[in-house]
């Protein structure tokens, strides 16, 4: 699968969840010449928490680009230490667009963690705040 995200498909809209939350990554690779997947960040986040599904990367002039993102948690990163209440995510850049970046002179740009967030929230007030727009409803969820 390509990890070539459209932004413009937000999983979640600016109200919902109420309290969201950002992480920059821990770790960056950027190294496209070595073929696919070798330009990603890796995130940390709370267990118990859900996220927005994917993460994104702004460059200055306020251009984002989207990228997919993989749960590693169950594999050993070297340098990569979560706590035992964390959970590893790891989100990758199409190889193609940062080639492209990079030949327009944002190697740096895209070396920067400030640059890449990830959204996440905690998923009890997400299904709290579910039920009580539905409580009062007969529609159900399925």
């Amino acid at each position: 699968m390509s990890p070539l995200v459209s932004c413009d498909k937000w999983k979640y809209s600016s109200n919902y969840p109420p309290e969201k939350y950002y992480a920059h990554p821990v770790d960056l690779v950027v190294t496209p010449w070595r073929g696919q997947h070798n330009v990603y960040g890796t995130f940390i986040i709370p267990n118990g928490y859900k996220n927005d599904g994917f993460f994104t990367l702004t460059l200055p002039g306020d251009k984002t680009y989207c990228g997919q993102l993989l749960n590693v948690s169950g594999f050993v990163i070297p340098g990569i230490y979560p706590k035992p209440k964390e959970r590893v995510l790891r989100g990758y850049l199409n190889t193609r667009i940062a080639l492209w970046l990079i030949l327009q002179g944002h190697i740096n740009d895209l070396k920067q963690p400030n640059n890449w967030k990830l959204g996440y929230f905690e998923s009890k007030k997400v299904n709290k705040n579910r039920d009580n727009v539905y409580h009062h409803s007969n529609t159900k969820l399925i």
